[in-house]
C-alpha cells in the first residue's frame, strides 16, 4: 500500500461559514467521536512502543519526544507533566520542538523543514543508545522529525513515531511506529483538531503505562506526586490517611509535608 496523506484530504463538510454555531459545534463533536476507536485499533502498536520505552527507562535511560508545531507542543506538555504527577526528576522525559522555546507559543517559519536540526537538538541533551526517542508528526512527513529518527537509528537509539497517516515516511524511520488514522479534519488540513487529539491520547497512554511500569503508581494512586499546591497537599493527605489507616488529618498532613510524598510518608509509619 502506498503512502496516502489522509490528513490533508478535504473535509467531509462544505461551506462551514454558512453553518449556525450549533451546527459547527455538533459537527466538530461528531468528528471527534471517531478518535477513540482509531486509537483503539492502534493499541497493539502502542503496546510495542510502550514496552520498549519501559525496558529502556528501567535500565536507566531517558525518553525524548520530538516534533514540530502542535505535535511538538503536545510532546512538551506530556513531558512537563511527568515530574509533578509521578515524582520523577526533570530531565527523565524531555520534549523538544522545532524552533526551540519560542515555537511553544509562536509559529517559527520553516523550522520543521530542516532535516538536520532535529538531530542537533537531540545532541544538545547528549542523547545516546541508552535512551528512547519518539517522533511526533501528524502528517508523518515532517523533515525535522524524520531526520532526527534516521540519525537515532544509525546510532542504535530506540525510536518510535506517532502519526495519523498510514505508511508514512516517519513510520518508515521508526522502530516502533504508531499510526492513528482519524480521517480528514473538520477544517481541511487543520491537524491540531482530530489528529492532535489522537496524539494527546496516545501520549497519555505511553507515559502513564510507562510510569506504572517504573513503579510510580501504587494501587490507583499517584503516591509519588509532587506537593506543588494546596489541592495536591490535600489529596496527598487523604491518600496517606487511607493508606496507613490514620484518622488525624493534621497529623497526616504534617507527616506528608515532612517526607515530601505519600509513598515516603507511608513507609515511615511503623507497620
Amino acid at each position: 500500500m502506498g503512502f496516502e496523506k489522509i490528513t490533508e484530504q478535504p473535509s467531509h463538510y462544505r461551506h462551514l461559514e454558512k453553518m449556525t454555531l450549533a451546527e459547527i459545534l455538533h459537527c466538530i463533536n461528531k468528528e471527534d467521536q471517531v478518535v477513540p476507536s482509531a486509537v483503539e485499533k492502534a493499541i497493539p502498536q502502542i503496546e510495542k512502543l510502550a514496552e520498549a520505552v519501559s525496558d529502556t527507562m528501567l535500565a536507566g535511560g531517558r525518553l525524548f519526544y520530538i516534533g514540530a508545531g502542535t505535535s511538538g507542543r503536545l510532546g512538551i506538555v506530556d513531558a512537563s507533566e511527568c515530574p509533578p504527577t509521578y515524582g520523577v526528576p526533570y530531565g527523565l522525559v524531555i520534549g523538544i520542538i522545532a524552533g526551540g522555546e519560542k515555537a511553544i507559543t509562536m509559529a517559527v517559519e520553516f523550522a520543521e523543514d530542516d532535516k538536520e536540526q532535529g538531530w542537533k537538538d537531540l545532541e544538545a541533551f547528549n542523547v545516546s543508545a541508552k535512551d528512547a526517542v519518539i517522533g511526533i508528526a501528524a502528517s508523518g512527513t515532517t523533515p525535522y522529525v524524520i531526520g532526527a529518527l534516521e540519525e537515532c537509528r544509525k546510532r542504535g537509539i530506540i525510536t518510535g513515531s506517532i502519526s495519523c497517516n498510514p505508511d508514512s515516511p516517519v513510520s518508515e524511520a521508526a522502530d516502533y511506529p504508531i499510526e492513528v488514522v482519524v480521517g480528514p479534519e473538520f477544517v481541511t488540513g487543520s491537524t491540531r483538531m482530530k489528529s492532535g487529539t489522537a496524539q494527546k491520547l496516545v501520549l497519555n497512554m505511553i507515559s502513564t503505562s510507562v510510569m506504572i511500569q517504573l513503579g510510580r503508581v501504587e494501587d490507583n494512586k499517584m503516591v509519588n506526586m509532587q506537593l506543588t499546591n494546596d489541592k495536591l497537599v490535600d489529596r496527598g493527605t487523604k491518600m496517606l490517611m487511607e493508606r496507613v489507616k490514620m484518622n488525624d488529618y493534621e497529623k497526616a498532613k504534617d507527616l506528608l509535608l515532612k517526607y515530601g510524598s505519600v509513598k515516603k510518608a507511608a513507609d515511615s509509619v511503623p507497620k
